[in-house]
């Protein structure tokens, strides 16, 4: 049986940025939002369980309740089992906590309508409190929703110091605030981390579990979105199998937030696409936007062994510092991946050597119509030989580093001439559905979010950046979610 529910705005995804937005728009007493989420949603802070705030580690291993995954083909031959947040507060509630500003240099692929940097600054500032620097200049804010703090030096694992002090010896800057401007030209530093008191807060916890009580706003988890409704190109609601069964949600004002998967595959099940793609699987074409699912980007990355100093501390953060050099980033992550997600088999310690600014692009299609079946994805990853140089370098650069550091030993590094040996993704993938000028045939979106060639429609998450940024995202996203729900409020 199909039962049938209003809202004014429904939010499709409660990760990160539809958190956001769900607890921002709420903010208008006379409009109700609902915000649907696939995996497990909770009635407040108390209720969210203590794996997903647990900062010393990742619960996203072998049967987690907390994540989908998916099979990606990272380059021909190398394929992945991927792991994404599947609960409210998204790949947010069950990540590392790193929240790294993008550099004022990644805004100028942006719209510089509305996107440019110094528009969007004050965004970044709004959402968090910098347990560090929020009282200083205009960088940070000190009131804002999310925590933001790095591990001080006197309480770094033994092996992020001696990598630290390597990198300085070597002549890169240290850096106090990897997410000041001038951070940008690159150096060393300690990590900003949404990690207050050894605990992860998600954007779940920070924004949206707060004020989940307010009477025009609803959360309703174990509910998938199978496909959106129009009339004509006018949204017009969406489809929902959840606990309840079939449910349709009549709304003409929807915002997709379901990730940068799982948004251009529901924009697909539900014809807006590539029209040719639509025809094969049977699905009605409603727009045709060539982009969708088309030139996504993320960041490579390869793990480079390394031996322990000591033993850590179970307290510390996956990763307390890095080094960006060029366009890599050093990831010395404090334990073996074995100690940070349960149900691994024990591997080596390593580093991480992230490719951050990737010529790779990407592509995500449909295998069927079925909603519950994951789509393709294929990353395409080290496909240039600028990649490839690239890669190779910050790996004989990591290795440097790791010998001067003393930590150098273990299992053989990846030959560095062959860093597929070892490769993997950052997890980091942006621009599957992006924003762009109307000259571009393949930007899905305008300079609000707002799905062309149909009405009602936006989307608000990482598919909508035109790039990935040189730095992780999350911080990113969080501040595209202020900066988008206050242009929707602003109509």
């Amino acid at each position: 049986m199909t039962s049938t529910e209003f809202a004014d705005v429904v939010v499709v995804g409660g990760g990160s940025c539809g958190c956001v937005v769900a607890a921002r728009l709420s903010e208008d007493p006379d409009r109700s939002v609902l915000l649907l989420e696939a995996g497990p949603s909770f009635a407040g802070v108390g209720d969210v369980p203590e794996a997903l705030v647990d900062a010393s580690m990742l619960p996203i291993g072998p049967g987690s309740d907390w994540v989908g995954t998916y099979r990606g083909e990272l380059t021909p031959g190398v394929n992945r089992t991927i792991a994404r947040g599947r609960v409210l507060g998204g790949s947010g509630a069950v990540n590392g906590g790193y929240f790294v500003r993008a550099t004022p240099g990644d805004f100028e692929a942006w719209p510089q309508s509305l996107w440019s940097f110094d528009q969007v600054l004050p965004f970044y500032v709004q959402s968090e409190t910098d347990i560090d620097f929020g009282a200083r200049g205009r960088w940070h804010g000190s009131s804002g929703p999310m925590p933001v703090a790095r591990t001080p030096a006197h309480t770094r694992h033994p092996l992020t110091e001696a990598f630290v002090n390597s990198a300085v010896r070597a002549g890169f800057r240290m850096h106090e605030d990897l997410n000041a401007p001038d951070a940008a030209s690159g150096g060393v530093g300690a990590v900003p981390l949404n990690i207050r008191d050894g605990r992860r807060v998600s954007a779940a916890l920070a924004y949206l579990l707060p004020v989940v009580s307010r009477k025009n706003l609803r959360v309703q988890g174990n509910s998938t979105v199978t496909s959106l409704m129009f009339k004509g190109t006018t949204v017009i609601g969406v489809e929902v199998i959840g606990d309840g069964g079939r449910t349709v949600v009549r709304s003409d004002n929807v915002i997709v937030s379901a990730g940068a998967v799982h948004t251009p595959a529901l924009l697909l099940r539900s014809g807006i696409g590539r029209a040719e793609d639509a025809a094969a699987l049977g699905i009605s074409i409603i727009a045709d936007s060539p982009g969708v699912g088309h030139g996504f980007s993320d960041h490579p990355e390869v793990a480079v062994p390394l031996a322990a100093l000591d033993r850590p501390s179970v307290t510390s953060p996956a990763l307390e510092a890095v080094l960006h050099a060029g366009d890599v980033e050093i990831r010395p992550y404090t334990r073996r991946f074995d100690e940070l997600i349960s149900g691994l088999a024990r591997g080596p310690q390593v580093a991480g050597v992230g490719l951050m600014r990737s010529t790779g692009r990407g592509r995500i299609s449909l295998r069927s119509a079925d909603p519950l079946e994951a789509p393709d994805v294929r990353y395409r990853y080290l496909d240039s030989d600028v990649d490839r140089k690239a890669m190779r370098e910050g790996v004989e650069l990591a290795r440097d580093l790791l010998a001067f550091a003393g930590m150098a030993g273990g299992a053989a590094a990846a030959p560095s001439d062959d860093p597929l040996a070892a490769l993997g993704t950052s997890l980091h993938l942006s621009g599957s559905a992006r924003m762009g000028p109307d000259s571009d045939p393949e930007s899905v979106l305008d300079d609000r979010c707002r799905v062309r060639g149909v009405e009602g429609l936006r989307v608000i998450d990482t598919s909508a950046f035109p790039v990935v940024p040189s730095r992780g995202p999350h911080a990113t996203a969080i501040m595209f979610a202020e900066r988008a729900a206050a242009l929707e409020r602003a109509q």
